[in-house]
């Protein structure tokens, strides 16, 4: 089989490289494309993948209109040339409109509500719709596949993640001492019209309160403004996962890193208000699950609620070992999305077949 998988996110990466492992050891044959957004292209290279750009990103309404058009023909280029006999991306319109013209099967999956543009040009497209037990969207039927996990589990998981505590040394830190990741986004992504997190000129205040309970290492999208400068976090995009299991506490704008975070036994604290001044995560099954079921993840509409919620778990001595021990109960619960996955794209469209039988 011939796969093209599209990569429109760092996080995308992760979840795809196992996959991709595997089914080139099955003699597969795997056709990356990628969009340079944030560490993607270097994620890629930091893995020794082999990959076609496809296109950068675009910011504003009207630019990505146009980008959309840019990239959908980039990457019908590229696909019509390496005749791929399946299409996988997250949530990605582009597979879906170059599956649709090359008369070839696109899966997606997702586990991200409200975003009814993105998903207006996506679900028509595509023949296979995989999302997680708790995606609280409806889904056309005919399309829908459960898959039993997140997909984070799917590069977390025990069976594919161990950290590297040599990553503590590179930044100046011991075993002993205790430090917090705090992150801020660009808010240039289609589906953050609207939305808003950490107030412009809070972070200064933060830092000092979060700033008692350990080191503070800040990693960001955008440009820092004076003194947020010395505290960004400087290392390989590869080795952040390790930082994150190490850390007494994760908190800032970054949804996936959030939930990382949480998937890896460290407290993790999202900011991120709706248009109506609700917290965003109130509507995302995945936050939902988190915290409801494991009570690994937090979501406030401002900072000054998530920070309440930061200083009740780093004054608690125990909480990364409570964390720790939650983290285990979830992993217990979720399936192998790595092997699940590969084994679903092997066997397509027959696995289709079988999993929408067994959902009906």
């Amino acid at each position: 089989m011939r796969v093209l998988f599209d990569m429109g996110h760092p996080a995308h990466v992760h979840l795809f490289k196992n996959i991709i492992k595997k089914l080139k050891q099955d003699g597969h044959e795997v056709k990356i494309t990628a969009r340079d957004k944030e560490v993607t292209l270097a994620l890629l290279r930091s893995y020794g993948m082999d990959y076609e750009t496809r296109g950068a990103m675009y910011h504003g309404m009207l630019n990505k209109a146009f980008g959309m058009l840019s990239i959908d023909y980039a990457l019908y280029r590229i696909a019509k040339k390496f005749r791929p006999d399946l299409l996988i991306g997250v949530h990605n319109p582009y597979i879906a409109h170059v599956g649709f013209l090359l008369r070839k099967p696109a899966v997606i999956f997702t586990d991200t509500e409200n975003v009814k543009i993105a998903s207006l040009i996506t679900y028509p497209f595509v023949q296979c719709i995989l999302t997680p037990p708790f995606f609280r969207e409806k889904v056309d039927p005919k399309k829908h596949i459960v898959i039993n996990g997140f997909k984070e589990t799917a590069y977390l998981h025990p069976h594919y993640f161990c950290p590297d505590p040599h990553v503590l040394a590179e930044i100046g830190l011991t075993p002993a001492d205790k430090f917090i990741i705090l992150r801020f986004i660009s808010w240039g992504a289609s589906h953050d019209v609207g939305l808003q997190g950490i107030r412009k000129g809070a972070e200064n205040e933060m830092i000092s309160t979060l700033s008692r309970f350990g080191k503070i290492f800040i990693t960001s999208e955008k440009p820092l403004e004076g003194d947020l400068e010395q505290y960004r976090l400087h290392v390989p995009p590869e080795k952040i996962h390790s930082l994150l299991y190490y850390a007494q506490l994760y908190i800032g704008e970054g949804g996936t890193m959030a939930v990382e975070s949480a998937m890896l036994g460290t407290p993790a604290i999202h900011i991120e208000s709706a248009p109506d001044g609700q917290p965003t995560g109130a509507s995302c099954g995945n936050f939902l699950e988190l915290r409801d079921t494991y009570d690994l993840l937090y979501f406030f509409a401002t900072q000054d609620e998530a920070m309440k919620k930061a200083v009740e778990i780093l004054e608690d001595p125990d909480s990364k070992t409570k964390w720790q021990e939650k983290q285990k109960v979830l992993m217990d619960d979720v399936v192998d999305v790595t092997g699940w996955l590969t084994e679903f794209i092997e066997n397509y469209p027959e696995s289709f077949r079988q999993h929408a039988n067994f959902e009906k």
